[in-house]
């Protein structure tokens, strides 16, 4: 029974290496490809910190939240849904170590789809002297199915080099016989402010006008994709 037992890991063993090794004798091609698109953000997110600091101690945090929340409704956002509350922690400390007394502070968190929108927002916040807000990121909503949109891209591109390269030695490419989905990649080249545009607040604009914010647009996100195939010349 012992020596049964120890011939079995090696038939199986030589039977792998059989197989391996007629994989690596196939007459094959390797080629790669990449294919890449730019994409508008849809999901812009901005970071609103409320402080009392802002109005000198003269408005509660809560008087600030509750005229943010009726500002942002009035935008047409839909609050329950669109704004969060981040974690406090972090905020409490940063203004205790600062100030002799302590100035409560909230930050949330808001996600608009589109800049024109997100530039109402920090207009319209900054009447209610709430000025805190900044570009946290950008996303796009649909990057899981566009990424497979372009490794099908990718593969047909693939084996498109490799019928070009084949062709001229009379050779034909046959079934792929190995696939490396080797690299993807979303490029969001964004720090923490809208690139290429400046967003001016109604602070900065003139008192008797109306500020009506243009039509812009975030830099898009560059989603990208490798495949590595290796076809069968047959």
């Amino acid at each position: 029974m012992k020596k049964i037992v120890l011939l079995l890991p090696l038939l199986f063993i030589t039977k792998n290496f059989s197989q391996t090794k007629n994989f690596i004798d196939l007459p094959y091609i390797e080629t790669s490809a990449k294919v890449d698109t730019l994409v508008t953000p849809d999901r812009i997110f901005l970071t609103i910190l409320i402080t009392e600091k802002d109005t000198k101690n003269r408005t509660s945090v809560e008087e600030l939240e509750s005229k943010m929340n009726l500002k942002l409704k009035s935008l047409g956002i839909i609050t329950e849904k669109q704004l969060t509350l981040n974690d406090l922690t972090s905020n409490y400390k940063k203004y205790f170590l600062k100030q002799q007394e302590i100035l409560k502070t909230k930050s949330y968190s808001l996600v608009v789809y589109d800049a024109k929108t997100a530039s109402k927002v920090i207009a319209a916040l900054e009447e209610e002297e709430i000025s805190n807000v900044s570009l946290e990121k950008t996303e796009y909503s649909k990057t899981e199915q566009l990424l497979l949109i372009l490794k099908g891209k990718a593969i047909v591109k693939a084996k498109n080099t490799a019928i070009a390269l084949t062709k001229p030695l009379n050779q034909k490419v046959g079934n792929a016989i190995y696939i490396s989905d080797s690299n993807s990649t979303v490029s969001n080249m964004l720090s923490g402010r809208v690139q290429g545009v400046q967003i001016r607040g109604f602070a900065s604009m003139n008192a008797e006008s109306d500020y009506d914010p243009i039509d812009i647009a975030f830099d898009k996100i560059k989603i990208e994709t490798q495949i590595n195939v290796n076809f069968k010349l047959e």
